[in-house]
């Protein structure tokens, strides 16, 4: 719908269609996304990086923390080696050693799926 010369009433056109607002003469979307028109600052990388860092440090710290408190030492034995550590620091230790066997097995299930994905199987 447009107005006419004068501006009184509304003119239609008969045959053409205008798109919906928002959607330009070829289809393509033409909005305004809402941080743009609140005049706000789009995320970036670094800011997630940034708010990575800061957490990543509060982890470190709460870590530190927990060996600090768990100093009492303790004996382990692992194939016939006996040792002996803060529980803390053995604590953290087994936990490294399960957050690495879970990115083994993950890191080979992400091979297999990529394979699958360039090769499928007819």
């Amino acid at each position: 719908m447009s107005y006419s010369a004068s501006g009184d009433a509304p003119e239609t056109r008969t045959g053409a269609s205008e798109p919906p607002p928002g959607v330009g003469p070829t289809g393509q979307s033409t909005s305004v996304r809402p941080a743009d028109q609140a005049g706000e600052i789009p995320r970036t990388r670094a800011a997630r990086a940034h708010y990575t860092l800061i957490a990543g440090a509060i982890v470190l710290i709460l870590l530190l923390v927990f060996i600090l408190e768990n100093t009492e030492s303790v004996r382990i034995a692992y194939f016939g080696a006996g040792f002996h550590l803060p529980l803390g620091v053995a604590l953290l230790l087994s936990a490294i050693g399960g957050a690495l066997l879970v990115g083994i097995f993950s890191t080979a299930r992400i091979f297999q799926l990529r394979r699958r994905v360039r090769h499928p199987r007819t």
